[in-house]
């Protein structure tokens, strides 16, 4: 090809990428990627849980999984680039990178691999800007040449999300294939705990809850730190995504009434456990939390029968609280409707 024809197609390209701000945005981001390596570290989650025990049908303890390690490594990204400005000072500038080495140094760098990152990257962005995204906007923004694997790199980028964040894409058109990104918490927490350059850390949320269900609807702070330290966060060691792990499971999500940090009672020396808050409570259930663990394992809730007819008890009483919550209302519907029209009838 002649030389001034190369220049003339570089060219044009250059301004076409440049009245593309979304993929201009996804291609730093997904520069900083390979150059930088920055990636969180690993997040938390379950392996090897059998369904039950043969003789107590209580569930063993759990463990991290690979599956999402590789979810989180892919997904981290974001955390030096758009939403996440970055740490407070050189010290935690350092001990990122090293996070970001260590988390990325198996990290599958594929062609699909990268775009499911830089997806992971542009959904994010549509999501901070509360934004819908369309399957074009996708094709034409990241996915690019690779249009014929938009449904791999469409499910594995929402695995991420849903994994690492606590995301869930939602198709909300079909007929225009737009899609939107959910927070799994009826209520999103992330607009009142974090700012609009944070990543959402339902996840992490998620995560501990899980634990907390799994282990009895109560567990120890040595059981929750034990699932935690597998994801790679340690207390007084800043994360990427979730920044100082100790200050937000016992500080703020607990203000949040998200959890509850409490005293073993008659323990000596004090020992502590965990609860759900009572927003955990009204924004999520068992079921829901049960289907984020069957979602690590690839699986389905009944494949672990004692949580899940536990959720499915605790489903029942819901509907239970909800129809009572209904009729109560109804009744005070009619009685002032009576009471109104006894007030216009009177004595004539």
């Amino acid at each position: 090809m002649p030389r001034g024809l190369k220049s003339k197609l570089r060219a044009r390209e250059k301004r076409r990428q440049a009245r593309e701000e979304p993929s201009g945005l996804v291609e730093a981001q997904a520069a900083a990627l390979e150059e930088e390596e920055s990636a969180s570290s690993p997040s938390a989650h379950f392996k090897d849980v059998p369904q039950s025990s043969p003789t107590t049908g209580t569930p063993s303890s759990l463990q991290v999984s690979a599956r999402v390690r590789s979810a989180t490594m892919t997904a981290a990204g974001v955390s030096n680039t758009r939403f996440n400005e970055g740490a407070t000072n050189q010290r935690e500038e350092r001990a990122n990178a090293v996070q970001a080495q260590d988390a990325l140094e198996h990290w599958p760098k594929g062609p699909i691999d990268k775009k499911v990152a830089m997806l992971v990257h542009y959904l994010l962005y549509k999501y901070q800007m509360k934004e819908p995204v369309t399957k074009a906007d996708m094709l034409r923004n990241v996915i690019q040449m690779y249009k014929n694997h938009f449904y791999e790199i469409l499910r594995k980028a929402s695995d991420h999300l849903e994994l690492v964040f606590g995301l869930d894409v939602k198709e909300v058109d079909p007929n225009r294939n737009t899609y939107v990104l959910v927070n799994k918490l009826e209520l999103s927490y992330d607009s009142k705990l974090s700012d609009d350059r944070e990543v959402p850390k339902t996840g992490l949320l998620m995560t501990v809850l899980g634990v907390i269900f799994t282990k009895g609807n109560r567990a120890t702070e040595e059981q929750v730190w034990e699932v935690l330290n597998m994801m790679g966060l340690y207390a007084g060691r800043n994360n990427f995504i979730y920044g100082e792990p100790r200050k937000l499971i016992t500080k703020d999500l607990v203000q949040e009434n998200y959890l509850e940090y409490r005293q073993v009672p008659d323990s000596d020396p004090p020992r502590y456990e965990f609860l759900w808050g009572p927003r955990a409570h009204a924004e999520t259930s068992k079921m829901k939390v049960l289907e984020f663990v069957a979602k690590i394992h690839d699986t389905v809730p009944t494949a672990f029968p004692t949580w899940y007819e536990e959720a499915l008890r605790d489903e029942e009483e819901r509907a239970r609280a909800r129809a009572a919550a209904r009729a109560r209302t109804a009744a005070i519907a009619s009685a002032r409707s009576k009471a109104i029209a006894s007030s216009f009838s009177g004595p004539k």
